[in-house]
């Protein structure tokens, strides 16, 4: 029996990964932005992959502000960089083979 592994999309690259390989961004039902690092928090999530281009193509496209509906801050922003320099970069798996 294969245990269901969630799959989430990063909103810089569009590469499928393991939810628990993402970082979150959280709007709380307040409006309300916060870098979710135990992927808990209520409201709406947006995930990023842990590579530091992703997160400059988001914000250069304007993926992740059209997605939350609101601007980032740079005080988000600088928490989001030290996430992902301080963690491991993945790579994206195919959902066909995360499901073996």
């Amino acid at each position: 029996m294969s245990s269901h592994l969630p799959l989430r999309t990063c909103s810089g690259c569009g590469g499928v990964f393991a939810k628990r390989d993402l970082l979150r961004i959280a709007r709380s039902p307040q409006g309300e932005l916060s870098v979710d690092l135990v992927g808990k928090k209520p409201g709406r999530g947006f995930y990023l992959c842990r590579r530091k281009q992703c997160l400059e193509r988001a914000l250069k496209n304007r993926n992740l502000a059209k997605k939350i509906g609101a601007c980032l801050n740079e005080e988000l922003l600088t928490q989001l960089r030290k996430s992902i320099e301080n963690g491991q970069e993945v790579e994206p798996c195919r959902r066909n083979e995360s499901m073996s």
